[in-house]
């Protein structure tokens, strides 16, 4: 058994790959992006919460991996070398940076390894937004160096109960930032993170994926369902009933910026369905490491 731990510029997915079977052990939030901000550096008290999440994991499985993206990318060489040699030191483990187009590739192969058409993938996260067509192969790859961070830091009422900020005016800013592939899709799979999760629990509207089989991607919705409910989850959805039931609260302060970079992409590529999946990057990393 090898336990993954993802580190995001504020989520750390842990999965533990048993055999041919992935599962997720939790999700934690550490906000690296935006609290590096602060004083231009990965706070020591950041840095701490991750050392003391792999040991708690160590204490239990002999065998982890830690990676990690998008913030850990764009430290300079001086703070990158204190990071890792700290982790190393404190955990005994390596702590592998991945790079953008490997990230996107990685969970690309995961999202599409029971498809046979040709589909779009969104790879969003904090701190950065990946974008790939695929049809039997990867055709294009699209990479953006902003990410729902950058959006609830522009719009800081979207983690509100209910928001003041209309949908309109944050798509707005998502356009005038997103880069966008030259090639349009039916299908827009949704990748690295927790959009199946968002859709099962957010209250929105979604039904059997009739598109292909794949036991990891079991839903859909239409492109015009999709955008209804956005709508309704700016306006009518309550954020903190939401809250109050969920394993980690603070992951949904995200999913309204979320929600805005999904619709942006689906209508600029002419996607009909949209298949959201909490697919990410571990099982392409299955596929290198085990």
């Amino acid at each position: 058994m090898k336990v993954i731990i993802e580190v995001g510029s504020t989520n750390t997915k842990i999965d533990l790959f048993d055999e041919s079977k992935i599962n997720r052990l939790g999700t934690e939030t550490i906000e690296f992006k935006k609290n590096y901000k602060k004083e231009n550096k990965l706070l020591e008290s950041d840095i701490r919460k991750l050392i003391d999440i792999v040991l708690k994991y160590k204490s239990t499985y002999s065998d982890v991996y830690v990676c990690g993206t998008s913030i850990f990318r764009n430290l300079d060489n001086v703070q990158k070398d204190e990071f890792l040699t700290l982790f190393s030191k404190e955990t005994n483990c390596s702590f592998n940076i991945i790079s953008q187009n490997e990230e996107n590739k990685l969970t690309v192969f995961g999202a599409v390894r029971n498809v046979n058409q040709k589909v779009a993938v969104l790879i969003g996260g904090g701190g950065s937004t990946e974008i790939a067509i695929y049809d039997n192969e990867i055709k294009e790859m699209v990479n953006s160096s902003f990410g729902v961070v950058d959006i609830t830091n522009n719009f800081p009422d979207l983690i509100n109960d209910i928001p003041t900020s209309k949908l309109g005016d944050v798509r707005k800013f998502v356009r005038e930032r997103l880069n966008l592939p030259t090639e349009k899709s039916d299908i827009l799979i949704l990748a690295g993170g927790g959009h199946k999760l968002f859709a099962l629990e957010s209250g929105i509207n979604y039904e059997k994926n009739t598109l292909f089989e794949d036991e990891s991607e079991p839903i859909m919705m239409s492109l015009e369902s999709r955008k209804k409910d956005t709508e309704r989850y700016y306006t009518k959805i309550s954020l903190d009933e939401i809250r109050s039931r969920a394993e980690n609260p603070k992951w949904w302060d995200g999913t309204r910026a979320m929600c805005a970079v999904v619709l942006e992409l689906a209508e600029a590529i002419g996607a009909r369905y949209i298949v959201p999946t909490d697919i990410s990057m571990v099982y392409g990393i299955m596929e290198e490491i085990k």
